[in-house]
């Protein structure tokens, strides 16, 4: 008896580009510094506790001004540096201080932000598996985007080469969106993330 041939099935695009590059591996120093990534400094950071080890992974949107993607807003907005009278939306952000460590723009271009040994304020009010204050022994992503509007494919590789270097780096047990450790108060990176795209995509990157 003939059995007709399993079908292919389809490979997304990200994932054939894992495949191709994924002895391109992101690297970390010592002090927490990607080797060969853009770095914007944003002086909203601090020391983290002593003794303090990393095993958070927290993952954020932003867009500024709200709903657009591709100028540099989000940079100055994260060093302090954004021109309130620009966009009707930035007055309400005249009084905030926050930083991550890094930024993905839907491009798949990778910044940092903050030297990952030390503690970014990107979490706020948090809470995770009992533990209060998640900017304490958390690294901070954020993509560019909405919860709404799809994430690009390379947004996806990216973080993904970049959750596989850190896990070298550093003891990180999970990798959980903002929305996870402040329910109630925050929604990113929302339903338009698929978390089991992104996961599938860490596993190529190990």
């Amino acid at each position: 008896m003939k059995v007709a041939p399993r079908a292919a099935r389809p490979v997304r695009p990200e994932a054939a580009a894992a495949t191709r590059r994924g002895r391109q591996a992101l690297t970390i120093d010592a002090s927490g510094r990607l080797a060969g990534a853009r770095f914007v400094a944003s002086p909203n950071c601090d020391d983290r506790p002593p003794g303090a080890e990393i095993t958070l992974l927290v993952v954020h949107n932003i867009s500024l001004p709200p709903n657009e993607f591709g100028g540099d807003d989000v940079l100055r907005f994260f060093s302090n540096e954004l021109d309130y009278s620009t966009h009707s939306y930035y007055e309400g952000l005249r009084e905030v201080r926050v930083s991550a460590h890094f930024f993905i723009r839907r491009t798949g271009e990778l910044i940092q932000l903050v030297p990952c040994a030390r503690r970014a304020w990107h979490a706020g009010a948090s809470s995770w598996r009992g533990r209060d204050r998640c900017n304490d022994f958390s690294i901070g992503v954020e993509l560019e985007g909405t919860d709404t509007a799809p994430y690009p494919a390379e947004q996806y590789r990216q973080l993904a080469r970049l959750a596989a270097a850190l896990r070298c780096r550093y003891p990180i047990d999970d990798v959980v969106g903002h929305c996870n450790i402040a329910p109630g108060r925050k929604t990113d990176p929302g339903p338009a993330f698929d978390w089991t795209r992104f996961r599938s995509l860490v596993r190529r990157y190990r």
